[in-house]
């Protein structure tokens, strides 16, 4: 007597784990890519948020070193010229009287320090001076440069120490990283600016 042989339907285990091994691979392909363009994403929108942190900074700057003229004490508009920091006199807020501004790095972030007249005769009082912050955090360098009425575009820098009386227009260089261990790569801005009290031929 001949014994019937029923065909069995369904998956072998070797199929069924066959089939799990493909979609665990398909899976971690998919979640590789999706990090993939979340990490170049986030470097590119650092690198854009720390140039236009630069871009908002430059704008205040030199709008204010622009518009820069002698104290409501006599003193010369232009107080110190390092290449660390920068002080000088403006009427920044539009109240008639001259403010001493002095830009500066202090750790990491891009600040200003402005120091109003006050008293019988005026006079700036270091004590009162108020600190604000263009930039927090991510600036690893600043750096002014200072030239004279013979800038043409390619002359070199004054050297330090500078003869102030003979600036005529301040280069502003800022350089950002907000996390050296990881990309991108360091971001620098620039910018420069005359004085128009103080212009020759530039």
């Amino acid at each position: 007597m001949r014994t019937k042989h029923t065909k069995q339907n369904g998956f072998t285990f070797i199929e069924i784990m066959l089939a799990m091994s493909i979609f665990v691979l398909i899976g971690l392909s998919f979640t590789l890519f999706a990090r993939n363009i979340w990490y170049y994403n986030s470097i590119i929108s650092s690198g854009l948020s720390q140039a236009d942190s630069a871009r908002i900074a430059f704008k205040k700057m030199t709008a204010e070193i622009r518009t820069a003229s002698d104290a409501d004490t006599g003193a010369y508009t232009i107080h110190t010229a390092l290449a660390s920091s920068f002080i000088f006199h403006s009427d920044i807020d539009g109240d008639g009287l001259k403010e001493r501004v002095r830009y500066f790095l202090s750790g990491t972030s891009l600040q200003k320090g402005v120091i109003k007249p006050t008293g019988s005769p005026l006079t700036y009082n270091s004590a009162n001076e108020t600190i604000s912050t263009f930039i927090n955090s991510s600036v690893s360098s600043l750096l002014f440069q200072y030239y004279d009425k013979n800038y043409d575009g390619t002359t070199a820098a004054l050297t330090m120490p500078v003869n102030i009386p003979n600036i005529r227009l301040v280069k502003i260089t800022i350089i950002m990283d907000k996390d050296p261990n990881r990309p991108p790569l360091p971001v620098t801005s620039s910018t420069q600016v005359a004085i128009r009290n103080l212009k020759d031929n530039l």
